[in-house]
This record gives C-alpha cells, sequence and structure tokens, in this order.
C-alpha cells in the first residue's frame, strides 16, 4: 500500500461531502427527511407490543390499517420532496393534513411525535424556496488589455463626451435646439441620443 492512499480517500470523501451538500441545498432536505420520520411512529406503534417485565401491552387498535396507509403516504410524500421539488407546496400541504388525520386515527398521531415531525416537515417544505444562481461577472470587452508589438494598447482610446473642457467639438447644443440639417448625418443622431433617443420638432 503506497503513501499516497490516504490522500487519495480523503479526496474521493471531501468530493462525495461536497455533492452531497450540493445535491442537499438544491432541494427541501430537511422537510423530507422530518415527514418520512413522522411517519414510521404513526404506522409503528398501531402493531407494537411493549414488554413491561412479564406483562405484555399491546397497542393495536381497530384502525391499524389507516395508520399503515398514513405511515407509508407520509414516508412517500417525505420522498417525494426530495426527488420532485417542484412538487414541494403539494407534498407539504398533504403532509399537514395525514398529520391531523393521524391524531383521530393513529394513536394520538403515533402518540403526538409522529405528528409533531409531519405538522413541522410539511410546513418547511410550503416555506422553502429554491436559492437564486448568482449572476455571472460580465466578460471583458473583446480586445480589452491587448497591446501591440509595439507596447501600445490595440484598444484605441474613447473620444472624450461632447461638451466636456477641452472638446475639439465645441460646446453642447442648447436644450429644445432643433437638430441640424439632415437625419441621416453624424450630428442629428448625437442630438437624438441627448433627447433620449426622441426627436424633438
Amino acid at each position: 500500500m503506497s503513501a499516497e492512499t490516504p490522500v487519495q480517500s480523503v479526496g474521493t470523501f471531501t468530493r462525495a461531502r461536497l455533492g452531497f451538500r450540493k445535491w442537499r441545498g438544491s432541494r427541501p432536505f430537511w422537510a423530507g427527511l422530518l415527514t418520512a420520520l413522522g411517519g414510521v411512529p404513526i404506522a409503528y406503534f398501531p402493531y407494537a407490543t411493549l414488554k413491561l417485565g412479564t406483562m405484555s401491552v399491546t397497542m393495536s387498535t381497530t384502525a391499524g390499517a389507516g395508520s399503515l396507509i398514513i405511515g407509508v403516504l407520509l414516508v412517500t410524500l417525505g420522498l417525494t420532496m426530495w426527488f420532485q421539488k417542484a412538487t414541494r407546496v403539494f407534498a407539504g400541504v398533504a403532509a399537514i393534513i395525514l398529520g391531523l388525520v393521524s391524531l383521530v386515527v393513529s394513536n394520538i398521531g403515533g402518540f403526538v411525535i409522529g405528528f409533531l415531525l409531519a405538522l413541522l416537515g410539511g410546513a418547511m417544505a410550503v416555506s422553502w424556496v429554491p436559492t437564486k444562481a448568482k449572476p455571472e461577472r460580465a466578460e471583458a470587452a473583446p480586445g480589452a488589455g491587448k497591446q501591440d508589438p509595439d507596447g501600445e494598447s490595440a484598444v484605441p482610446p474613447a473620444a472624450p463626451a461632447q461638451g466636456e473642457s477641452g472638446a475639439a467639438d465645441g460646446p453642447a447644443a442648447p436644450f429644445g435646439a432643433r437638430p441640424p440639417a439632415g437625419e441621416g448625418t453624424a450630428d442629428a443622431r448625437a442630438f437624438e441620443d441627448q433627447d433620449g433617443g426622441y426627436r424633438v420638432r
């Protein structure tokens, strides 16, 4: 066994952990987990038998089948929140309703444990929203930063704006003045840009 094996295993574990973290953050993970866990006590307790020394306590009720159905549905809804996050609102509302129904059907909602887990998981699923992707940085203009073999920049410097001190075009046109004759000339287009693209006649 080479000395590089531990480093390789640590790298694999780190990649798996980061991949699971990314998968978990893209869906209502904790809501699905709590909902699925809430279905376990609801489905289990009606069929369980506790032994206290020599005494056996059977908690089965006439509604055992209903408790089993509610428990299985809650587990299914929890998995749905994981793998079908688009239906998270429907799954959350259904989990809350099933949790309320279990209070009557399944031994006070699995002795309140399953009821509270289903209620909390359903509420978290309804309130969960996907995170927005961060906007990517604007790409640099083509040719920016490039230089000629002589050491000068390949991109020519921007011309000074009209009306700045030292500009060769003279002072800016007064507000409300008519544009120069000829709609296709450069002066006419510059005048239109000053008015936001609207021509003042």
